[in-house]
């Protein structure tokens, strides 16, 4: 591997060396040629250390502990990736040890748990799922989704407690069909809406009929009547903002596209990670919070990740097919 002075060229080189050192931790030669590589050029070196960076992003993202950095310095190179990779003997204290096990996988699984305690249905990534409810109703839930279904003779109930679900109602004057997400309940007869739980609030669309929002906790109370076309999101606090767009906008997923309407880049990518089997990193912060408005192909997060990096002159780097990270340089 030679550098030709190129940064864009640089960083592929110190993506492929990070795959390499992986899979030779103990090679000399290839630590050799490594070497070579880092001492050749200030782009190679600036190029590797980008790379540490990056990896230590993911690191903290996993609340692990940081990647080592001048601790790990040998032959004039970062020793990176057998700091990071290479595996080490495990050896067990009987007893003790079994408590240990058991608090790490409450702690790593305890959320997926208990969400899947209280779920009637679930779905996981890239995964989108229709069901069909006992009254002929149709319920399609998103990737990374979770509703619990409690039908009454006078009440037809849903939680939604993660993601995002559509729903195609029958219509029962006699028994409204209600979504509650938190403290946001949507009630209708017969309509079809969509409903999303993001971190930043609720958010409904209607797609055709008439929905009922209503958040009683909030102060004021929250009232909202919606029609085909609107949409309203009720954030922290019972704060709501109402917007019009076209009823073929509603739940563009089922389609396979993300339409952004002066959305973050952040928002964008949270989106997409629902449908990445891996993981998407953001490592510029400023970036994270450019606006962005286009469509964007579910099926392919990476191309759809490049079109929104080359909006705001940013780059991607898949240094791994489950790990993809977008910066700017």
């Amino acid at each position: 591997m030679t550098s030709d002075g190129d940064d864009g060229q640089a960083g592929r080189e110190a993506t492929q060396w990070l795959i390499e050192l992986r899979e030779n931790p103990d090679d000399c030669s290839v630590r050799a040629r490594f070497d070579a590589w880092h001492a050749a050029d200030p782009a190679n070196r600036a190029a590797w250390a980008e790379t540490e960076h990056l990896l230590n992003l993911i690191t903290l993202t996993r609340r692990a502990a940081p990647v080592p950095s001048s601790s790990v310095l040998h032959g004039g190179a970062v020793d990176l990736a057998k700091a990071r990779y290479h595996r080490r003997p495990r050896r067990l204290v009987v007893g003790g040890a079994v408590a240990a096990i058991a608090a790490c996988l409450m702690l790593v699984f305890g959320p997926s748990l208990l969400l899947g305690l209280q779920a009637s249905y679930m779905t996981s990534t890239a995964e989108i799922r229709s069901l069909r409810l006992d009254d002929g109703s149709v319920v399609r839930l998103a990737p990374q989704s979770a509703i619990d279904v409690a039908f009454a003779p006078a009440e037809r109930h849903i939680r939604l407690l993660q993601g995002e679900a559509f729903f195609e109602v029958v219509p029962d004057a006699s028994r409204p069909f209600t979504v509650e997400s938190g403290s946001v309940r949507t009630t209708v007869v017969g309509t079809r809406f969509d409903v999303r739980r993001a971190p930043d609030g609720i958010d409904v669309t209607v797609r055709d009929g008439i929905v009922r929002v209503s958040d009683d906790d909030a102060t004021p109370p929250v009232s909202e009547r919606l029609v085909a076309g609107n949409h309203v999101k009720v954030g922290e606090g019972g704060r709501v903002v109402r917007t019009t767009r076209s009823p073929d906008e509603t739940a563009a997923w089922l389609r396979g596209e993300i339409v952004a309407n002066d959305q973050t880049v952040a928002d964008v990518v949270d989106e997409l990670r629902r449908y990445h089997r891996g993981t998407i990193i953001v490592a510029d912060g400023a970036l994270a919070r450019e606006r962005i408005t286009g469509v964007y192909k579910l099926a392919d997060p990476p191309t759809a990740l490049r079109a929104v990096a080359s909006a705001h002159g940013a780059s991607v780097r898949q240094i791994t097919p489950w790990l993809i990270v977008l910066s700017r340089h």
